[in-house]
């Protein structure tokens, strides 16, 4: 990949000015104290997830799984929408992995979409973290709640062989809807969740027309919900994201290469994603994507140090 410091320097002050016109006061993740009994660092000697067979492909035929699968130590779970990654086991953690990290995760599928049954489309897994459950309930904006992890970008020449999304790291919020009445019954207050986020795009040179594969982070989402190019990838190893609530429902995006804290310095930019105001932090996860081929992995990933804060 191409030199790294300025193309990410121009393309970081770009978005920063971008969204200062409209960001109150972004918020850096991590800010406060770690919230207790939620993430994960990776390091039990027998930390394992318990696969519940045949996984979840609700979101493409209905069908809903078995009892869904979790981790033994009660972190992490199986989403009713879409199942887990296939392979979901501890590893060495990589090289410049975060001081004193023996053990990281590894993030991997095949059949992300129905087994036997392949689409040849992208499909995605979920590893969602066990946070509402864990804390018997949600958090609300007003403590300013935030999420950091550690991810592992291999070697461009490791990655699936596509265009496209392969990866992301997501949140789940909530905000209050009106739902309209009819002439019987009159309208109601809803809880209403999305899940704005990071993805990890690969471009192939043949695709761009450019003599070198492209990637970069997309942003979910701006205030109609589409998405938007975030920074270029040039650099592979270990990343750092972070994602923040401010009381006002913002959505803050921070991310930078390395795995130091997030500062004032990491920031991309805020949006109220698809014109909502977040109201409640619920959960944060993970997806997995390929081609659904039935027989091309997706690409290797690695996370590590996954943590939740408020104030």
């Amino acid at each position: 990949m191409r030199s790294f410091s300025i193309q990410l320097f121009v393309t970081l002050s770009c978005f920063a000015f971008t969204a200062s016109a409209f960001a109150q006061q972004p918020l850096v993740p991590g800010t406060g104290q770690r919230v207790p009994d939620v993430g994960d660092n990776f390091e039990e000697q027998d930390w394992s997830f318990n696969f519940e067979l045949p996984k979840s492909s609700k979101n493409i035929n209905g069908f809903g799984g078995g009892t869904g699968g979790e981790s033994a130590n009660d972190h992490w779970y199986e989403g009713q929408k879409r199942g887990q990654p296939d392979i979901i086991k501890t590893v060495p953690t990589p090289k410049g992995g975060l001081e004193g990290s023996a053990r990281s995760l590894l993030l991997r599928s095949l059949h992300t979409g129905v087994r036997g049954r392949p689409s040849y489309k992208m499909q995605q897994d979920d590893f969602i973290a066990n946070v509402k459950y864990r804390l018997g309930g949600d958090i609300s904006t007003s403590r300013s709640p935030s999420v950091t992890t550690r991810v592992f970008l291999p070697k461009i020449a490791e990655w699936e062989r596509r265009t496209g999304p392969h990866f992301a790291f997501r949140i789940a919020v909530t905000t209050t809807v009106r739902k309209p009445g009819t002439l019987f019954f009159p309208g109601r207050a809803e809880d209403e969740t999305y899940w704005p986020g990071f993805f990890v795009e690969f471009t192939t040179k043949e695709d761009s027309g450019l003599s070198y594969d492209t990637a970069h982070l997309r942003i979910r989402a701006d205030s109609e919900g589409g998405d938007f190019k975030g920074p270029q990838i040039t650099k592979t190893g270990w990343w750092t994201l972070g994602m923040s609530c401010s009381p006002d429902g913002m959505i803050h995006y921070y991310a930078r290469p390395g795995v130091k804290d997030l500062t004032d310095e990491d920031y991309i930019t805020s949006t109220y994603p698809y014109g909502a105001r977040a109201e409640k932090f619920r959960t944060f996860f993970y997806n997995v994507c390929n081609g659904d081929d039935g027989k091309t992995w997706s690409t290797a990933w690695i996370i590590d140090d996954p943590k939740v804060y408020y104030k």
